[in-house]
């Protein structure tokens, strides 16, 4: 069994600390916008959620690249492939998740950092998790993120 990420929004409390590590490792530079996770916060339903790419097993976006620049690769890592990307950006929409974002003329999109999350290991609540579970568990965890997902985006309360 692959090890897989798991986001666990009722453990966010938005602290941004996978942003910065992100951007850090990176970039070499402390810079949320800069990060390929992102936290989307609604103060009002008191939700923080990271969003990252969670390496589908059946990735929309590299079936839908036309120019094939994304690929699954070894351990089910979903990698891109700068030199064949024409920056058509359909993957950017055809992510489930909104973790593909193209700026400066390029996909950004988490690359587990190679196999170890820096994310991870810098979560002080545990929010993100790389670890082996059941097919079961990690289509639940998928499904509780996409109903966060929709309250996000539907709920202004």
């Amino acid at each position: 069994m692959a090890k897989t990420l798991l986001i666990h929004p009722e453990k966010c409390t938005g602290c941004r600390m996978c942003e910065m590590i992100c951007s850090f490792r990176d970039r070499d530079n402390f810079n949320p916008q800069r990060s390929k996770v992102r936290v989307r916060k609604n103060e009002a339903l008191g939700i923080d959620l990271p969003i990252l790419c969670l390496h589908c097993a059946d990735a929309p976006c590299s079936r839908i690249c036309p120019a094939g620049a994304i690929q699954k690769g070894p351990q089910n890592i979903v990698n891109v492939d700068p030199s064949l990307c024409d920056g058509c950006q359909v993957c950017v929409e055809s992510c489930p998740y909104g973790a593909i974002r193209y700026e400066d003329d390029q996909i950004l999109k988490c690359d587990l950092c190679g196999e170890e999350p820096s994310c991870v290991a810098w979560c002080p609540t545990q929010a993100i998790s790389f670890e082996e579970v059941p097919l079961e568990e990690r289509i639940a965890n998928r499904q509780e993120i996409q109903k966060v997902l929709f309250d996000l985006e539907n709920r202004e309360d």
